[in-house]
């Protein structure tokens, strides 16, 4: 947007948080209704105050602004609210105590109270508070801007204008070649890069704008912008949409002959699993189903196709993808040059660029192409899995630190109870094994054992550890061996201190009681015991 006020010629233009700040004088306001692609709306400033309570805002709305400038009582009016802010709670009552200053201010004047109205009012106010600080403004474009006036039908979840308008300024594709959409939906896509290739002022469509019963708006002045079409230019390529629904496809069209494009817009029916390589250079802006709103029968396996047929019928051109989930681009199969950050909505988007090259990658290089690198804002980064992230929360690291190898000896290197023996994510193998041979059954109970005392169990020592591994191990083969088998004392295998000594009591009392009847009382046979 603030590159488009530079082009329309606005002055101090400022970036701000999801808005661009501008001065200009009237004809600059009406030109920027008129010719941004990629604003939702136009605010006119009158005040800018500090308050902490809505009773302060009250009072400054009514005492420091003279309402006659710009209203009077048959006028109708409405207030519209955004609050960022720990003291205002409610925004619908901030609205309602600045529509009472109003009205207040033209009791106590005249008498009377104008009307409020909710749907087209005389005029609109805006309020926006970000914590202490409001600022009080008309809105000059009524309807949101991104109502251009084409559009007759839409389809299930139509892309916004406005951001369909900005993916294409994104791109950087000024009409230089044909357009491609194969999945358009309602045309919105191929219609604004029309506009865009024609430098056709989006407000064109539109049938009235705020401003326009303003009591200074000047009729003569804004004709002058509305009639001057000296800035469009002839589109020498060609646009085209497809979609595999037929409603769509009628929709699009329909949407395509209101707005007088049918020249240069083409739409179709064609699946994606269609698609052909274009007979001419072209660049690809698309918008594929995040499964959200519109649902597939096979989301993941539809970006499958998108990826293949970039790879073998677009070749040479440059595809660009907006979508919400990551592993709809992982299916895509290609590294995008650059990733920006959208929001479609309340969705965090990510808009990639694929840039498609004929054979090896070497081969392109060596031919002088080189990818874009150009410096574009980058989507943030995803946070790390559930356990690199409690792994890193144990061992205290930052995310990019590399995690020290822990090492018990010599003789236990790899051999202990975390995240030492490292796996890959196939669970059956084990990283290091040049076989890749699969765990068998108790391999299998051992890791999952280990691992279950390693994360549910603090140990004060590394002995207590493996000495509680140990039991673990005993009590499953004990459930494991069959009724009546002769136990075994293991003891060199089941202490991790070593072998037991040979005057072990347990192995003692074993071999004295070997092939002995049980025994009832005090270690008297049974047999003889006392009636």
């Amino acid at each position: 947007m603030a590159k488009e006020l530079t082009e329309l010629g606005a002055d101090d233009i400022q970036i701000g948080r999801r808005m661009v700040s501008f001065t200009g004088n009237k004809m600059m306001m009406y030109r920027a209704n008129f010719h941004l692609r990629t604003a939702i709306r136009i605010l006119k400033p009158i005040l800018h105050f500090n308050a902490k309570d809505a009773d302060e805002i009250y009072d400054i709305v009514k005492n420091r602004i003279k309402w006659e400038e710009y209203m009077d009582v048959n006028t109708s009016f409405a207030v519209d609210s955004v609050v960022f802010s720990d003291e205002f709670r409610h925004s619908k009552f901030v609205a309602y105590r600045v529509k009472d200053a109003i009205a207040d201010y033209f009791r106590e004047k005249e008498g009377k109270r104008p009307n409020v109205q909710v749907t087209n009012p005389d005029l609109t106010l805006h309020i926006h508070i970000a914590q202490e600080r409001c600022t009080l403004s008309l809105d000059s474009s009524g309807e949101s801007l991104h109502r251009r006036g084409y559009r007759q039908e839409a389809v299930e979840a139509p892309l916004n204008e406005v951001l369909a308008a900005g993916m294409i300024l994104q791109t950087g594709w000024q009409g230089e070649c044909d357009f491609v959409d194969p999945m358009c939906g309602s045309g919105t896509l191929p219609i604004e890069a029309a506009l865009i290739a024609r430098n056709i002022a989006p407000g064109v469509f539109r049938k009235e704008f705020a401003f326009e019963k303003w009591a200074d708006f000047d009729q003569e002045m804004f004709d002058e912008i509305y009639n001057d079409d000296s800035a469009e230019r002839e589109f020498e390529h060609h646009i085209y949409g497809y979609d595999i629904d037929w409603k769509a496809v009628n929709i699009a069209t329909n949407n395509v002959r209101a707005a007088g494009l049918s020249k240069d817009i083409t739409i179709e029916r064609r699946d994606m699993a269609e698609f052909v390589e274009p007979a001419e250079p072209a660049i690809m802006v698309t918008n594929p189903p995040y499964g959200e709103r519109i649902t597939t029968d096979d989301l993941l396996g539809l970006y499958r196709t998108i990826g293949e047929r970039l790879k073998h019928a677009f070749k040479g051109n440059d595809a660009w993808v907006l979508s919400y989930r990551k592993e709809c681009f992982d299916k895509i199969g290609l590294k995008a040059s650059v990733i920006i950050p959208f929001y479609n909505g309340a969705l965090p988007c990510e808009f990639r660029k694929y840039e498609l090259f004929d054979g090896k990658f070497r081969e392109f290089r060596e031919s002088g192409e080189e990818l874009d690198k150009s410096e574009r804002p980058t989507a943030e980064r995803r946070p790390l899995r559930e356990r690199e992230e409690r792994a890193a929360k144990a061992f205290g690291m930052k995310r990019d630190e590399e995690r020290p190898r822990r090492r018990f000896g010599d003789d236990n290197r790899g051999r202990g109870f975390g995240d030492d023996r490292r796996r890959f994510n196939d669970d059956n193998r084990r990283f290091g094994d040049d076989e890749r041979r699969p765990l068998n059954k108790r391999e299998m109970a051992e890791r999952n054992d280990r691992e279950r005392y390693e994360e549910d169990t603090n140990y004060s020592s590394l002995y207590e550890r493996h000495h509680e591994f140990a039991k673990l191990q005993a009590a499953r083969e004990r459930k494991a061996r069959p009724q009546g088998e002769k136990r075994e004392f293991r003891g060199d295998k089941r202490d991790f201190r070593g072998p037991k000594p040979a005057g072990d009591k347990r192995a003692q009392r074993a071999q004295r009681f070997a092939g002995s009847k049980p025994s009832y009382g005090k270690g008297k046979p049974a047999g003889k015991r006392e009636k």
